[in-house]
């Protein structure tokens, strides 16, 4: 049989499976449980696999901080590490299992992973999931795991990623089977697209996934405008698409644009969707005999997925294929578990640090830890996660940090969300006391608060949140708030540790307490991490990936895709903690700002800054480019993240960082969505924040400018 020729060409081998099925047969490999094949000695293969932050429900593998936490690292080459490690883990795991007969769900190599949705709305429950809220910054880092999963090797995959989900997609949870995200064309290519476009051509990502909903009116599992039109055409995306799971069931039961599953099934292939989470596919069979779809038009969409196969090995032999010859051994290793606590270091952001009160001391005699995620497991993990060899928790770490020659005192103080008394009538401040004793007799006391995944993930994944999986508060929940000002009338040193997946409101916290600290979810290393952080064993450099406003008055209706009113590019009021604000325990110095005067239209635009230590300890600091169009002929946003640089200066080190704009990064999109770079004058900023007011004010720094004039002819890009 020659597709099983690992000598041939890949469309020849291709080709000569599809000839020997029968129809019944290629409908059975349209779905994510696809069936064997035994008269070929093609074994079953589950398409649905999940790593977003670690190989997922999969059993033993490192677990990483969530996605939010890993773009707060803003260190895309550290990503790219993480996603590499994840596919190591991914390879071993898979061939260990085939080889004794499992392949079941969660046991392959096509991952539905990166989530590189927009996080619009702080509300959205999945926002954890994300990268955070600017198009560039999900962009950049979108391809640096895309490249490190999928390897580069030039003949097989290492894994299959996927992005998703496409497209213009971020919550309601509850409404996304039926809802239409109605956005201009503007918004789409300005803010929506830019990602998935990058992945698609610059990372060439294998799959990408359809979101459940309809955009401007269409679903976009069976959207031509999206799949065909922008994706394959515009794009030229030669891997596969798979539906969101359930999506095309959506189609007939919720859109109600078909009236049968043999036509949602029909419709889904046609305009371009390959592959079924769910299990309406199946019906093309008769879909077939009424003359809904042809059984080309089904050899096109399996020759995308065997293409995807063929390109993991999957066909081969296993001494054939390098990544096969991965050990078990390197799953949940401790250089691996290494990675993991370096990365949690990296995404956690110090909001706030008055009279320098971190670090703190290792010397001292008595530590209270307090609060109802001091000792948490479930809000190391957000979610999609494996399973840990090993979760240490914030209480955990810090002893391991101070023990035994400091006494750590803790207390869990409140319920995380419940301000009801319980059953036997105990009250929701039945802990206080218990805090309160612990904090008076503590040299220093760190509270662990926040939410958990409990209150904010996936549709039905929440039962704790709005009843779909989003919040309608930003408050911390239950009596955290109240604990915390009764904790700080003490008047102890006090550190607060913020976990959560998305922007929490804590106006009362930024005004009186002394340190802040932004943790995430912070996976399997996250105790010892932020106790690296406290004590002064890691000098903090992450930044927001996400604004943080004052309250939820200042966001749109949630059901509002406009962008207006949105993000730190559009936002009209002055947020609580900005997008690409993080502070340090040392302070920077920016200087030599240098860009041309002048720039051609359709040129690279090239700028250099100097970054100088300027402090007493060695520390990372996030360079951060931005653009703002001075005299645009649209409406654009306030500021644009263009550029962004993590690097290590000891003090006193002084270093040059250099950006290389593209001539697509100087455009603005048109009300049509056209990309256009047209003559006038940009202002070019740099420094460690965005050039925002409230930026300023937190951290005492103004970034530098310059302004680059653009002359010549209008240019449009393709889009």
């Amino acid at each position: 049989m020659l597709f099983k020729r690992s000598d041939l060409p890949l469309e020849e081998r291709i080709a000569d499976l599809i000839s020997r099925l029968t129809l019944e047969e290629k409908v059975s490999q349209l779905v994510y449980d696809s069936a064997a094949i035994p008269r070929l000695g093609i074994p079953e293969y589950n398409w649905w696999n999940e790593c977003l932050h670690g190989v997922a429900r999969a059993g033993t593998a490192t677990v990483f901080p969530q996605a939010i936490g890993m773009a707060a690292s803003f260190n895309a080459p550290l990503l790219h590490k993480v996603a590499q490690v994840i596919a190591a883990e991914a390879r071993a795991k898979h061939h260990e299992a085939a080889r004794r007969g499992d392949r079941g769900i969660y046991k392959g190599l096509t991952f539905w992973t990166p989530n590189i949705n927009i996080f619009r709305d702080p509300r959205w429950g999945r926002g954890q999931e994300t990268y955070g809220e600017d198009p560039y910054l999900t962009a950049t880092l979108g391809i640096a795991f895309v490249r490190g999963l999928q390897g580069d090797h030039p003949r097989y995959l290492k894994a299959a990623a996927c992005a998703k989900h496409f497209a213009v997609h971020s919550g309601p949870e509850s409404l996304r089977h039926s809802f239409d995200a109605r956005c201009s064309q503007k918004d789409l290519y300005e803010t929506y697209l830019p990602a998935f476009r990058a992945l698609v051509t610059e990372a060439q990502v294998e799959a990408v996934m359809g979101a459940y909903n309809r955009t401007n009116g269409e679903p976009c599992c069976a959207s031509p405008t999206l799949l065909q039109k922008i994706l394959r055409e515009d794009w030229s995306f030669q891997g596969h698409v798979v539906s969101d799971c359930g999506a095309i069931y959506d189609l007939h039961a919720h859109h109600q644009v078909t009236d049968s599953p043999e036509e949602s099934a029909a419709s889904a292939v046609k305009h371009g969707c390959d592959l079924n989470c769910g299990r309406v596919y199946p019906a093309l069979v008769e879909a077939v005999a009424q003359g809904l779809i042809s059984e080309e038009e089904i050899d096109q969409a399996l020759a995308r997925l065997l293409r995807t196969k063929f390109r993991l090995g999957l066909f081969d032999p296993e001494e054939e294929v390098p990544y096969a010859q991965i050990p078990y051994e390197v799953v949940a290793c401790p250089e691996h578990r290494a990675l993991s606590r370096e990365m949690a270091r990296q995404s956690m952001v110090l909001l706030k640090n008055d009279n320098n009160l971190l670090p703190l001391a290792k010397d001292l005699n008595t530590v209270a830890v307090i609060g109802p995620n001091a000792d948490a497991r479930g809000i190391l993990l957000g979610n999609y996660y494996g399973t840990s060899a090993q979760l240490v928790t914030a209480l955990e770490g810090i002893r391991r940090k101070l023990e035994p020659h400091a006494r750590v005192l803790y207390a869990q103080g409140c319920d995380l969300f419940s301000t009801k008394p319980s059953y036997w009538g105990n009250s929701p401040k039945a802990g206080f006391a218990e805090a309160l004793a612990a904090a008076a007799r503590a040299d220093a006391v760190i509270m662990c608060l926040g939410i958990s995944p409990e209150l904010e993930g996936e549709e039905g994944a929440a039962a704790n949140s709005d009843g779909g999986g989003d919040r309608t508060s930003l408050e911390l929940p239950g009596m955290q708030n109240e604990l915390l000002k009764e904790v700080a009338a003490l008047g102890k040193p006090l550190v607060l540790v913020l976990f959560s997946g998305s922007p929490l409101t804590i106006t009362w916290a930024q005004e009186h307490v002394p340190a802040i600290i932004q943790a995430w979810y912070p996976g399997e290393e996250g105790g010892n991490a932020l106790a690296d952080l406290i004590f002064g064993d890691y000098n903090p450099a992450g930044r927001l990936p996400v604004t943080f406003v004052k309250s939820v008055d200042q966001l749109p209706p949630f059901t509002d895709y406009s962008m207006e009113g949105r993000t730190y590019r559009y936002l009209k009021e002055e947020p609580l903690y900005p997008f690409g604000y993080g502070l340090s325990y040392t302070t920077f110095s920016y200087s030599s700002l240098q860009a041309p005067a002048e720039l051609a239209v359709g040129q690279e635009l090239v700028v250099q800054v100097e970054v100088e230590n300027t402090g007493a300890r060695a520390g990372d600091e996030v360079v951060q480019l931005y653009i703002k169009h001075l005299d645009a002929a649209v409406p654009t946003p306030h500021f644009s993240l263009q550029g962004f640089a993590r690097i290590h200066l000891e003090p006193g080190e002084r270093r040059t960082v250099t950006f290389q704009l593209t001539p697509r990064q100087l455009a603005v999109f048109a009300e049509d969505g056209r990309c256009l770079v047209e003559p006038g004058s940009l202002q070019i900023f740099a420094g460690g924040s965005q050039p925002d007011a409230r930026s300023q004010e937190l951290t005492g720094q103004k970034p530098l400018s310059a302004q680059v004039r653009l002359i010549g002819e209008a240019l449009e890009l393709p889009r």
